[in-house]
């Protein structure tokens, strides 16, 4: 099972049921539920009749008697939930898909290659190339419209337009040839390494 679903589901399932908790705890007591069914709450319940408020004005007013350092640690803490909230959502976007269905059908009708198996391939059959220290591959977009991210890092000798050439010809022919997807647009992002610096004579 893919690692990313599973903790959307786990989220998005902590967040309902926290959300419905808390709606039905107010409903609850703005239809006065445990008066009409002759229900005894907890001792302490919040909420437990109409009249009642989530926070009352002792409550309000022991809070702001806590000094500056306690609204600092509130809003910090606020601060990272809302931060870790839009990375999570900036997660979402940049989903890669978890396959590919090869030759362009529909999914009712078409093999699935799992992504990661063909950014392996693409990634390995690179390393082999002339000219390459490094490789990586990746696919993001939709199952139906994948793009192929191909992460390059040459040796100090080698040439960006051979070393590109050799990609184009080589591995993201192959892949077009074996997945059958006639239009597989391909980023490539090329580093060089790391060498030490020759001294002149």
């Amino acid at each position: 099972m893919n690692g990313r679903p599973t903790v959307n589901r786990l989220l998005l399932g902590l967040c309902g049921a926290v959300l419905l908790g808390g709606g039905l705890l107010i409903l609850t007591a703005g239809f006065d539920l445990y008066h009409r069914l002759r229900l005894i709450p907890p001792a302490g319940w919040p909420a437990s009749t109409t009249h009642d408020v989530l926070l009352s004005n002792a409550d309000r007013m022991r809070w702001s008697d806590q000094g500056w350092w306690w609204w600092a640690a509130v809003i910090a803490v606020l601060a990272l939930a809302a931060i870790l909230a839009l990375t999570w959502l900036a997660a979402q976007v940049r989903h890669r898909p978890g396959s590919v269905h090869l030759s362009g059908a529909p999914p009712a009708e078409s093999v699935e290659l799992r992504g990661r198996a063909l950014g392996d391939a693409v990634a390995s059959e690179t390393r082999a190339l002339p000219g390459v220290e490094q490789a990586n591959a990746h696919l993001a977009g939709r199952p139906t419209r994948p793009r192929l991210h191909v992460d390059l890092t040459l040796t100090d000798h080698a040439l960006p337009a051979p070393a590109l050439q050799a990609l184009c010809h080589g591995p993201l022919a192959h892949a077009r040839e074996s997945t059958g997807l006639t239009h597989l647009p391909t980023h490539a992002h090329l580093h060089v390494g790391r060498h030490k610096a020759r001294r002149a004579e």
